[in-house]
């Protein structure tokens, strides 16, 4: 269950907000509608979550990934934004899993970059997978060149057993699956990259980390039902894309997502990527940026305090960080924080988040999304939560949320320039 609330003082702004949550409802209705499937069919694999992460997908997806935990010292995860951003983020969140360790490649061209993911794998047990949905992105295919002739040279023909590659079929990736004998699995031709976090794509990494990829779906299915089950001015979802479109129509340009939980740090990216790749279209959408407090509360802070009103905040706050750390007087040390003393981390961390968001909701308008705790459960709801908004905000905006022509401008100019 995810909880919204805004925190906004200015009436006439609240006004607008209410009348938007009336005028934009048959865009909530639409969501998934029949007309929705005829125009965006080709995108709408993940509205369904039993659709690629039914039984038999998730019983393949776990007897993979046994097979590569049980071997492997280093599983390199080759992809470019869609394709691992959803699988990092949550991997990176519990590094206390069990399973190999996760290398990550094919999100970068930097030689340097290159060199420090060899430099991991060097002399260790290695499996790789590479994603790539059509198998025509510059970064992961020359990634998966390099890796492949590291894997042939290290373990001859054995290293076919060792190659695992994440693609459409029909693609010239299951073409070379099927001719060297890799292991093929399939990238969802029916859902784009950003939206595969509850697919194959981001599930096998996650299992083969450790990661309870079946709390995961069911996070993400429960917060399916929960939405799909209220198309009013009541859900969550639609009052926080409205509210997104208001402050973008006042003229807020920029939403930045700011929590107090480290673990999230990859998430953002994911998260970025999502709105920045749906919405930034026909010269119109929200940039989407993110703040790690509390420790860019001493940077960029300022700048959200004092600076350009281009901003406008949304706080995704985690009710039970599940640790704790009690600050225990010195006599020893004046230091000047006895004030600290008999504190839980747990009770400073809050106050510093209770204190940043009164301060800034007087100067921005602010929301806030409240998650219980962070488990492998809570990141299948919040990224399911965060696909529907992105498919309602998209439309209320009147943008297509699925497609990306926009990145197809450098690639043009970069494929001259190697002389593809």
């Amino acid at each position: 269950m995810i909880q919204f609330q805004m925190f906004d003082h200015q009436p006439e702004r609240c006004e607008k907000y209410h009348q938007m949550l009336t005028d934009n409802l048959p865009v909530l209705e639409g969501i998934g509608s029949e007309a929705d499937f005829e125009k965006y069919g080709d995108s709408l694999g993940w509205f369904d979550i039993d659709t690629w992460a039914n039984e038999a997908e998730l019983s393949a997806i776990e007897e993979l990934a046994a097979r590569v935990r049980r071997d492997a010292d280093v599983f390199v995860l080759i992809g470019v934004g869609g394709s691992n951003n959803a699988a990092r983020s949550v991997i990176e969140a519990f590094p206390e899993c069990d399973g190999p360790e996760i290398v990550y490649a094919g999100n970068s061209l930097s030689p340097w970059a290159f060199e420090q993911v060899m430099n991991k794998i060097r002399g260790k047990s290695v499996y790789i997978d590479c994603i790539a949905k059509n198998f025509q992105t510059l970064e992961p295919g020359s990634a998966f060149r390099v890796l492949r002739e590291y894997l042939y040279e290290t373990y001859g023909e054995k290293a076919n057993e060792r190659i695992i590659a994440t693609g459409s079929r029909n693609s010239l990736l299951e073409t070379i699956c099927k001719e060297q004998g890799y292991s093929f699995v399939e990238f969802p031709q029916t859902v784009g990259g950003r939206y595969t976090a509850v697919t194959a794509v981001g599930l096998l990494p996650m299992a083969v980390a450790g990661i309870d990829i079946r709390a995961l779906v069911k996070g993400a299915a429960d917060m399916a039902a929960e939405l799909k089950g209220c198309r009013d001015i009541t859900q969550s979802a639609y009052r926080y894309a409205v509210a997104r479109n208001l402050y973008y129509n006042e003229g807020y340009r920029m939403e930045m997502l700011a929590s107090f939980e480290p673990q999230l740090h990859w998430f953002y990216k994911w998260w970025i990527q999502l709105f920045a790749e749906s919405e930034g279209k026909e010269d119109q959408g929200v940039y989407p940026i993110s703040g790690e407090y509390s420790e860019e509360l001493h940077s960029v802070g300022q700048f959200l305090q004092d600076g350009s009103p281009v901003i406008f905040e949304t706080f995704l706050h985690v009710k039970d960080p599940q640790a704790s750390m009690i600050v225990h007087p010195d006599g020893c040390v004046k230091d000047d924080f006895d004030y600290l003393n008999g504190k839980d981390f747990r009770e400073i961390n809050e106050a510093a988040y209770g204190a940043t968001l009164r301060a800034h909701s007087e100067k921005m308008p602010c929301m806030v999304l409240e998650v219980e705790k962070l488990t492998p459960y809570s990141f299948g709801e919040i990224f399911y939560f965060f696909m529907y908004t992105c498919y309602v905000s998209a439309g209320i905006l009147g943008v297509n949320p699925f497609d990306q022509e926009g990145v197809e401008a450098y690639k043009q100019r970069m494929f001259k320039a190697l002389g593809k």
